[in-house]
């Protein structure tokens, strides 16, 4: 497929592959890889001071209110995400992806290495809150420049790459970050700062889709109007599948806490495993795109609330692990199915916007997680029971797809 127009200007694809005009080189593996490479910085905030928040408990246990805030440093960025990611995709729709990623980077290493020098816990929660917004404009511009810089099954299968790479990431982040809290409580977050090295990368190699002859990014001098309609349905599904899919993330190691695994060694070792089986799903997406959105969501949430019904049954922990690792499979599917489906067939103008509502939904589940759970939990007194339920309403949403979603826009799309 080649020449292309593209924003009113010249366009060259090659292979499934935006073509560099100023080198005559197509998009490939080092615009990937410092792609994947910020996609992950979501997951780092996510999940590196999960190891260090009972240290951290301890240290600010004279604060008023300290046992719910504390766990807030781990929650609050995606809230944050949830609530800025709309405002990024209308940004990077207006001003381009590169500088607005590179700002939003350099950001990040600032604000997420903060609590090194801060001596209050309401000065560390504020940082937070700051890193989530970095998060949000980063995660939007990293999303929005793969869908950019590939299309048709390329496309696909880096986005469900993307997938892959951030579910492994989670599993080295969480090792990294006891490794480091073993030093101190503030010492993981010193890795912070590898965005700082990103920023560098983006800087030498990402090259904007909109340019000027001369190579400059040109900004929209006014947006092209949103066509939400179709986003509806995505934003809902991927906000329930938000909760559905941080599930198992965030429950796992008490579930299994409650069947008798104490050690900590051992609850990483378990929660690598369904980690892995994450990872499998979103590695075998681009292999079956081919049965559409509708197949793939109803399969994905269905395999979840398949796994949180054995969780919710299991009287002994293989069994458990069983249906971690039958869920984790289904959300491995899940996520690059959703981000696919959201953005598949929208023009460059509109991506932006769309990739921001899509991250802000999910992470918006993210953050209405803990919360759901907890209160199933307090409403059922069994945290395996609240675990089910929410499996049974992902059984019921995968249902009400099946039956309902009609024609759903493909996955596999050659939109530029």
């Amino acid at each position: 497929m080649t020449n292309t127009t593209l924003d009113g200007g010249p366009g060259h694809v090659v292979n499934d592959a935006r073509v560099n005009p100023r080198t005559g080189r197509p998009a490939g593996f080092a615009e990937l890889a410092l792609l994947l490479a910020g996609s992950c910085l979501s997951v780092l905030g996510a999940v590196l001071l999960a190891p260090v928040l009972p240290a951290m408990s301890e240290e600010f246990a004279d604060v008023p209110g300290a046992e719910a805030l504390v766990p807030l440093t781990l929650t609050l960025p995606a809230l944050f995400i949830a609530l800025l990611a709309p405002v990024a995709g209308r940004l990077v729709d207006k001003l381009g992806r590169k500088r607005v990623l590179i700002v939003a980077l350099l950001g990040y290493a600032v604000v997420g290495t903060a609590p090194l020098w801060l001596d209050t816990l309401a000065g560390i929660l504020a940082s937070r809150a700051l890193v989530g917004i970095a998060e949000a404009f980063i995660m939007t511009c990293c999303t929005a420049s793969i869908a950019d810089y590939f299309l048709g099954g390329r496309r696909v299968r880096y986005l469900g790459m993307q997938a892959v790479v951030t579910t492994g990431a989670a599993t080295i982040f969480l090792a990294l970050g006891g490794l480091l809290g073993a030093s101190g409580w503030r010492a993981p977050f010193w890795l912070y700062t590898v965005s700082a090295v990103i920023a560098l990368g983006v800087i030498v190699v990402i090259w904007p889709i909109r340019q000027t002859d001369d190579g400059r990014e040109r900004n929209a001098e006014k947006l092209a109007p949103m066509r939400w309609r179709p986003l509806i349905l995505p934003i809902v599904v991927s906000t329930a599948a938000g909760v559905i899919f941080y599930t198992l993330i965030v429950e796992l190691s008490y579930v299994l806490a409650a069947h008798g695994v104490t050690s900590t060694a051992t609850l990483g070792g378990l929660a690598a495993i369904s980690s892995l089986a994450t990872a499998i799903g979103s590695f075998l997406f681009h292999w079956v795109t081919a049965l559409g959105a509708r197949v793939l969501l109803a399969a994905s949430l269905a395999l979840a609330g398949i796994g949180y019904v054995v969780i919710m049954v299991a009287g002994a922990v293989p069994l458990v692990m069983a249906g971690a690792v039958i869920a984790g499979f289904g959300g491995g599917l899940l996520l690059p199915t959703l981000i696919t489906w959201a953005i598949s067939g929208l023009p460059y103008e509109l991506r932006g916007r769309a990739t921001g509502a899509w991250t802000s939904s999910i992470f918006f589940g993210e953050f209405l997680c803990p919360l759901i759970v907890a209160a199933l939990t307090a409403a059922t007194g069994s945290l395996g029971t609240a675990v089910g339920i929410v499996g049974v309403a992902a059984l019921v949403i995968a249902a009400l797809i099946a039956v309902l979603m009609r024609s759903p826009r493909p996955l596999v799309s050659e939109t530029l």
